[in-house]
């Protein structure tokens, strides 16, 4: 049976685009192979953080996994540093990896710019990614365009680990991910939809009330085009494909509507449609966060186990 693997980082409250690029292609895949559906928390530790915020931020996560429909039964859900291979594959995998290759890691020179001072972590956060991969021996790995540098060095990781200590690790094939809703910022059109924006009135949370969904819809960005044709996806309209795109995407139609007023009455209805049963759901579980641990400690519980003989035989062949 085939694995799949995919990990969310808690590193601010989750979005629409979360939930319409990411976590309905999870659910969709449940009954598809073994799945392994993990929250990243030791990504979360690249960039500055508060210990307290961390916590909540993956109780949040944890929640809205199941509210969006992740069964336990179906998948393995899992909280990454409670699977302690992560972090000792990690180290047998920075001993294989060479500074020169770090150095070319676009997202660490993009998350560095105009910052006083980074962390090692954020240098080194790509063999860590590596090693969330290669511990799952996944055939595969579905990966979009900011993601790929990455899997590409984790290739190499593996090749390299496999020619000069023996053959260890699967070497995973890189493939385009499950199409999915690529979901832009309502300010920003040009930028996509971020759980960590640091402006948040172009950013719909999976949480946001009915209200606050109205008000940030109503002050999306358009344009100013008025005529009888406004209402169109185009190249020069970022803004208004974007509610088009996020209509389609929540099961709305745009048939019929002529003015901006009218579409974004129609994404906000839309969106609150999709968004309430997940709120309820969200609402109740969050009731019993006791159950909600108990899945994630289930999960780490099985991971631990299929990633300790990838552990073991890594620690073997480089003479541990």
């Amino acid at each position: 049976m085939d694995r799949s693997l995919s990990l969310i980082t808690p590193t601010g409250h989750l979005t629409l685009g979360n939930l319409l690029g990411a976590l309905r292609g999870m659910v969709a895949a449940q009954d598809a192979g073994d799945c392994f559906f993990g929250i990243s928390d030791l990504h979360a530790m690249t960039t500055g953080h508060e210990p307290a915020s961390l916590r909540a931020a993956v109780a949040e996560v944890s929640t809205l996994f199941l509210a969006a429909g992740l069964d336990p039964a179906r998948a393995t859900l899992f909280r990454q540093s409670q699977v302690p291979a992560h972090r000792e594959l990690t180290y047998l995998l920075e001993c294989t990896a060479y500074t020169g290759e770090l150095n070319r890691m676009i997202q660490f020179k993009e998350k560095g710019r105009g910052v006083a001072s980074t962390r090692a972590s954020l240098y080194t956060y790509p063999v860590l990614m590596a090693a969330d991969i290669l511990l799952y021996r996944p055939s595969s790995v579905p990966v979009g365009d900011d993601q790929r540098q990455h899997v590409e060095l984790t290739r190499d990781l593996a090749i390299r680990f496999n020619s000069t200590y023996g053959p260890v690790f699967t070497v995973p094939e890189v493939t385009l991910p499950r199409a999915g809703a690529r979901v832009m910022d309502l300010q920003s059109p040009g930028s996509k939809m971020s759980k960590s924006a640091v402006a948040d009135a172009g950013v719909i949370r999976l949480l946001d009330p009915p209200d606050v969904v109205r008000r940030k819809v109503a002050r999306a960005v358009t344009d100013s085009d008025t005529g009888p044709d406004a209402v169109r996806a185009a190249g020069d309209k970022p803004g208004v494909t974007n509610l088009l795109d996020i209509l389609t995407a929540c099961g709305g139609s745009a048939d019929g509507l002529t003015t901006y007023g009218a579409l974004k009455s129609a994404v906000t209805e839309a969106v609150v449609a999709v968004l309430e049963p997940l709120q309820k759901a969200y609402t109740e579980l969050a009731a019993d966060p006791a159950y909600v641990a108990s899945v994630f400690a289930a999960g780490s519980a099985r991971c631990r186990d299929v990633t300790a003989p990838v552990l073991a035989a890594a620690d073997a062949a480089v003479g541990l």
